[in-house]
């Protein structure tokens, strides 16, 4: 059930986002992702050196506390809708729109002793023109697997998370497009963004016109942002992958028709790919 974009999750769907979440999470520890925890809250400040608000302002969602010297007394509480702007204090803490965000963030200011892989999942938010059902909402869950190190090394972490992602859907016989796409991430006028128009840095897996991963590539932005090194000193490159947990569930409800069903065929597409990964593992050993 969904309202305004906010959903709760019965039990047949929350099973299935259950078992999405821990296969996602498998696929990124069977690579060698650290699982981690981010913080669900991130500075204000921390974000806009990012370049967010500049970039993302239309999704941007920032908490704050009641001012109490200025709550109005005598109001029946019950029948309180929204608190305006003149009674709250300065938002310093914002919701985030992407789980990686808390990476970065989080390993700010450090140095990594060589190409690094984490895997979290996030709940994450975003503000829409409209909300869709478990389409497009308001709070989400991402699970992200996220490369930090050498440019090579982040640019194959994304080729074979594609790969993997397609035949996934191959498996689940859910037709699936990867989209070159493109994010006002970088100033639109910047070196950085005619780059990403020659060579784009963020692909989508699209079922029909809803786009259920993505992969993407940041090049160092991040590294030099948040100061995250290698132990040469130079900053790292990152690159990510991103599955919005809540519109698979959608996309599989429509193929298949219900709760279970749906279930039923995302557990035998994993064993699927486990059992071909097994076998070419054996060919290549022979």
């Amino acid at each position: 059930m969904e309202t305004n974009g906010l959903a709760y999750l019965r039990t047949g769907e929350a099973r299935l986002l259950r078992r999405l979440d821990d296969m996602f999470e498998r696929w990124g520890t069977e690579e060698g992702a650290t699982p981690v925890i981010g913080a669900p809250l991130l500075p204000v400040a921390k974000l806009a050196k990012l370049d967010y608000y500049q970039n993302f302002p239309q999704q941007a969602l920032v908490v704050s506390a009641l001012d109490l010297e200025r709550r109005p007394q005598g109001q029946d509480a019950s029948a309180i809708e929204e608190f305006p702007p003149e009674q709250l204090q300065s938002a310093e803490v914002a919701l985030p729109s992407a789980t990686c965000y808390a990476v970065y963030l989080g390993l700010e200011g450090t140095s990594l002793p060589g190409n690094t892989l984490v895997t979290l999942v996030g709940r994450c938010f975003r503000r829409e023109e409209r909300y869709t059902g478990l389409r497009r909402l308001l709070g989400f869950h991402m699970r992200e697997i996220v490369a930090l190190g050498e440019q090579e090394f982040v640019e194959e972490h994304i080729n074979r998370f594609s790969s993997r992602i397609l035949r996934f859907a191959e498996a689940l016989d859910l037709p699936l497009c990867k989209e070159a796409a493109t994010d006002p991430f970088f100033d639109g006028e910047g070196p950085r963004a005619l780059l990403q128009r020659i060579a784009p840095v963020k692909y989508e897996f699209l079922a029909g016109e809803l786009a259920i991963a993505s992969v993407n590539k940041h090049r160092n932005f991040f590294g030099e942002r948040c100061a995250i090194q290698l132990d040469d000193g130079r900053p790292v490159f990152t690159s990510c992958v991103a599955f919005g947990l809540e519109r698979w569930l959608a996309v599989l409800h429509d193929r298949y028709g219900d709760w279970g069903a749906a279930d039923e065929a995302v557990a035998k597409a994993d064993q699927a790919l486990a059992s071909a990964a097994t076998t070419e593992g054996t060919a290549h050993a022979r």
